[in-house]
């Protein structure tokens, strides 16, 4: 599977693209209207990134006591159900006069149960879609992802200026609930893919058994953490560009959607081992230049260029997926995600209490200093343990049960 058309025919593709479209809508939106609201409110670097992306922390709670559910809920209830709560929980959080203490509990329940979506959404996808259509799918997933961050920081910023963040917190619940419809009435009835109770217990196996693998420890921390730490810089540019954050947002989405577009749609199989490295050493070098506080044209111009990096992401997720059994994918991508997106917390928290006793730009390139070590310090673990699980009988992946 190699072209978009191809793609889209494949049955239930589009209501699930329409239904992470929506989501990652809803959550622009909203993380953009909160970090003002609270920056405005406190003046604080620090809360202002953790409004943003202090969510991603509390993935971890969930990674470690509901991701077993991933793989043994039935999708479409699972996702209508969870884009409902978020709906709710959104609306909740544009009350006026919400103390900050409870807009940051309310923070704390969508992290928590976000954890469980992104095990779900992507486990159904590598259910819909064949093994060599993922790269691809997933390509277009981050693509819709990065495009409705261009539009939702874009309009998001009109949002705020017009309407008050707490309008445009409210704009975000509306997406949020017709992500769930995109779900309840676009996606078909399916089965759990694997049987047996979800628990706490059973996290904490199915977790055991994947990090048990030495390539997959590799690959899942190349895909946390240096990510994470060029998340940390994101979570700056409202410190750093109070008036033009939403510019920067938008350029770093079509940053990252430009590269996802050329990594998923044409970059050949035999090139993609070998771009690897590149692409993970371009998500963070451009980003040392803020240590030279530029004005708004670099910045934007560095953020656009750094972006691109992130689909080195694609590359490993693939790899991922041949190093993991299919009964696991749900479970395995969703601890992914959750791990990804809690390593964007600690970034947000690492780049914000920096920017408390330095200021936003230096806070910025010396986290892009740390994510450019770990990236070094892993690579060549990554590159030197290959997918095993791709030969039949394999003992670290699709074997393993």
């Amino acid at each position: 599977m190699r072209t978009y058309r191809e793609l889209f025919l494949q049955p239930e593709f589009t209501p699930l693209f329409l239904t992470a479209s929506a989501k990652a809508a809803a959550q622009t939106v909203t993380g953009l209207a909160l970090g003002v609201l609270i920056y405005t409110s406190t003046g604080s670097p620090l809360l202002s990134s953790l409004a943003m992306f202090g969510p991603s922390l509390a993935q971890l709670v969930g990674a470690t006591t509901l991701l077993s559910a991933a793989d043994r809920v039935p999708p479409r209830a699972a996702l209508a159900g969870l884009g409902l709560i978020f709906g709710m929980a959104t609306a909740v959080q544009a009350i006026p006069g919400l103390p900050v203490g409870a807009a940051f509990s309310v923070l704390l329940v969508i992290g928590v149960l976000a954890s469980l979506n992104g095990g779900v959404t992507y486990g159904l996808l590598n259910e819909i879609l064949p093994m060599k259509g993922f790269l691809i799918g997933r390509s277009v997933m981050n693509m819709a992802n990065g495009a409705m961050q261009i539009c939702g920081f874009a309009v998001g910023g009109v949002l705020v200026a017009a309407l008050s963040p707490r309008g445009a917190l409210l704009v975000g619940a509306v997406l949020h609930l017709a992500s769930a419809g995109f779900a309840r009435f676009g996606l078909g009835r399916r089965a759990a893919r694997a049987t047996g109770r979800a628990s706490v217990a059973a996290t904490w196996r199915t977790n055991a058994l994947l990090w048990s693998s030495k390539p997959r420890r590799y690959v899942y921390l190349m895909l946390c953490v240096p990510n994470g730490l060029i998340v940390g810089c994101e979570s700056l540019y409202v410190p750093y560009a109070p008036e033009r954050a939403g510019l920067l947002f938008a350029f770093a989405a079509a940053g990252m959607l430009i590269g996802d577009t050329v990594v998923g749609r044409f970059v050949p199989r035999r090139w993609r081992d070998g771009g690897g490295p590149p692409l993970r050493l371009l998500l963070a070098v451009p980003y040392l230049l803020f240590f030279l506080k530029p004005g708004l044209p670099v910045a934007l111009g560095v953020v656009l260029v750094a972006s691109g990096g992130f689909a080195a992401t694609l590359l490993l997720q693939e790899r991922l997926m041949a190093l993991t059994p299919d009964e696991l994918s749900g479970h395995a991508l969703g601890l992914h995600t959750s791990g990804m997106l809690a390593m964007q917390g600690v970034g947000a928290a690492l780049a914000g209490g920096l920017a408390e006793v330095t200021s936003p730009g230096a806070a910025m390139g010396m986290t892009a200093a740390a994510s450019v070590l770990v990236t070094l310090g892993l690579e060549r673990g990554v590159r030197g343990d290959r997918p095993k699980a791709a030969v039949p009988g394999a003992c670290e992946g699709r074997g393993v049960g």
